[in-house]
């Protein structure tokens, strides 16, 4: 898995880092064909402060890219709820992949 983590307006410290990785393990922990994850960590100039740190994630599994975002007031909050949108989203990926056994209508009659 390659993972890069970028900051705009923002230094990546390597604790940040540290904290983004932790957070992502859960979802390589779930689902081992992640083959690229993006994360932009972000700090915007606007008025509203409870919405000012923003986390996006481009998660690129075989198949599809999946997106994500999150703003809170607290960057380690929006990572947080941005981990948790990636979980499910990686979760209900699973899902409509595996093969569940079903034989479909046309090979059945055959």
């Amino acid at each position: 898995m390659n993972l890069t983590i970028s900051g705009h307006h923002l230094e990546v410290t390597p604790a940040l880092r540290g904290y983004v990785m932790s957070k992502l393990d859960r979802i390589t922990r779930h689902f081992d064909q992640v083959v690229d994850v993006r994360v932009i960590l972000a700090v915007d100039n606007m008025t509203e402060k409870e919405k000012r740190q923003r986390a996006e994630c481009n998660v690129h599994v075989k198949g599809r890219d999946l997106f994500a975002e999150s703003s809170h007031a607290d960057l380690y909050a929006a990572v947080d709820e941005l981990a948790d949108k990636l979980d499910r989203q990686v979760g209900r990926y699973k899902t409509k992949v595996q093969d569940h056994g079903h034989i479909c209508a046309k090979r059945a009659e055959a």
